[in-house]
């Protein structure tokens, strides 16, 4: 994987753009940290490339919460529990 500082971004973009097409993916870096990823797209590959992006994005959220959950050891809750609490969170709401 390739990193590309925002400088750098802003200073050889024109050299930037034409790494990106051999690489297909930049991060993009501030102060040393990554805070974007630059990917290539043709305008036929928009559209799926953008839908394979937010389907990635969905599922790393679904495994992030997944962790917090048996951290929290909400793994363990019987069925009847988390009914109990999707049927506490259902009454507050209706408040």
């Amino acid at each position: 994987m390739d990193f590309v500082s925002i400088r750098d971004l802003r200073t050889r973009s024109a050299a930037i753009w034409e790494s990106l097409a051999e690489a297909k993916d930049l991060v993009v870096t501030s102060n040393g940290k990554p805070v974007a990823v630059l990917s290539a797209a043709t305008p036929s590959t928009l559209d799926a490339t953008l839908a394979a992006l937010r389907q990635a994005r969905a599922q790393l959220a679904v495994i992030n919460m997944q962790r917090r959950a048996q951290e929290a050891g909400l793994d363990q809750w019987s069925l009847e529990e988390v009914n109990a609490e999707i049927n506490e969170a259902r009454r507050q709401r209706r408040k």
